[in-house]
């Protein structure tokens, strides 16, 4: 099968200056790179195509050859000085490595979310401390008003005595000779070059001679520190306080991280929490729910309400008092809170209340209306199934 036309597998022009047929090579070897391209079984053919086209026409000499003689150039007869037949026999990718790690830190950059290339070692040097979480758990009435704790967080701190830099003495860092200050370390398997983090300054790009007694050279001791937390008004589970740069130090000067504080509320016995509402079960006796009355609700501010009981008020009956739930984390007021009747049958009856309960049952034939509503559709539903 002949071979095409190389500036026609780079989709350049026969002009393209040097840049132009850089910037072609690496739109199509990211376009057809096989990690790119698990559906397509021609795409690892594509992509070597791409290679060998681009290590003749980036080479000067090649380029003026192949520009003159075309394939021809590469084969058996055609001159020395035109360039020699390459070692996989008739391929001119004598060099196909190089060209391929010209564009190594573009290619790979994509799919390691721009962590190869050579930016490594000047950002490694100094990086940023990791972020820490504290799980904090309140009250609902600390969450109702708002609080300050104080807590206690074990981290990584700066070390005091080599003020983080790992040396002793507080001495500056070196660059690593193995990498030299890059924090990576490229080795060839084939006519791939691969990458890895240098195993001499585990990809600081820096190493401490002398490394400090106190933190043996990490820059950073293990400490536990204790800090004030202002809880606003408002807060629910799940709310997320920030502290910035309360986190773990980091390394060789590197900004500190941030400490997240995750807000828990604990189950309270007499309240529920819905949003900004609040939830309360009163139980109430049978005569109060029945002739109507009046009784005393706590709320959660520590005060008291007294709420009237409707006559014939059934079990479940809500009532709501405005205003006094749970303000709004940033303002914009506060909930309400609802008061559910819960109607309480008496227990431990003596023989005289029940006398009257059973004299009190002859004479109230006609007074429950919601029972004498389920029993008529019972009994409907009764003939329906005779029927």
């Amino acid at each position: 099968m002949a071979k095409r036309d190389y500036y026609e597998v780079l989709g350049a022009a026969r002009s393209a200056s040097a840049d132009e047929l850089k910037k072609a090579y690496r739109t199509k070897a990211k376009e057809l790179h096989p990690d790119r391209n698990k559906d397509n079984p021609d795409a690892e053919a594509q992509f070597k195509e791409v290679n060998e086209a681009y290590d003749v026409l980036k080479d000067a000499d090649k380029k003026a050859a192949y520009d003159r003689y075309g394939h021809a150039a590469f084969e058996g007869g055609m001159g020395a000085g035109a360039g020699p037949r390459g070692p996989r026999g008739g391929h001119p990718g004598g060099d196909f490595s190089s060209a391929f790690s010209d564009v190594f830190e573009d290619l790979f950059g994509d799919f390691m979310g721009g962590r190869g290339g050579g930016g490594g070692g000047t950002r490694n040097r100094a990086s940023r401390g990791s972020d820490l979480r504290y799980n904090l758990r309140v009250t609902l009435e600390e969450a109702y008003q708002g609080t300050q704790k104080s807590i206690r967080v074990p981290t990584l701190s700066t070390c005091d005595e080599c003020h983080g830099t790992g040396a002793e003495g507080g001495a500056e860092p070196v660059t690593c000779p193995t990498c030299s200050g890059m924090g990576k370390v490229r080795a060839q398997q084939g006519f791939f070059t691969v990458e890895r983090t240098c195993p001499t300054c585990g990809g600081l790009g820096q190493i401490v001679k002398n490394p400090c007694k106190s933190c043996k050279g990490a820059g950073r001791v293990e400490k536990e520190r204790s800090l004030s937390v202002n809880i606003p008004a408002g807060v629910e589970t799940g709310t997320r306080i920030r502290l910035s740069g309360e986190g773990e130090a980091g390394l060789r000067g590197g900004p500190s991280g941030d400490l997240y504080i995750f807000i828990e509320v604990r189950e309270h016995a007499l309240f529920q929490r819905d949003g900004l509402d609040l939830h309360c079960r009163v139980p109430v006796s049978f005569t109060a729910a029945a002739l109507g009355g009046e009784v005393e609700v706590p709320t959660i501010d520590g005060g008291r309400s007294r709420v009237k009981i409707p006559a014939g008020a059934q079990s479940g009956k809500q009532m709501r008092l405005r205003g006094k739930g749970m303000p709004a984390l940033r303002g914009g007021g506060s909930g309400d809170m609802l008061i559910e009747l819960g109607v309480e049958t008496p227990v431990n009856l003596t023989s005289r209340q029940k006398e009257l309960l059973r004299e009190f049952e002859s004479l109230s034939q006609d007074n429950h209306p919601e029972g004498n509503s389920f029993f008529s559709k019972v009994k409907s539903f009764w003939e329906g199934m005779k029927g």
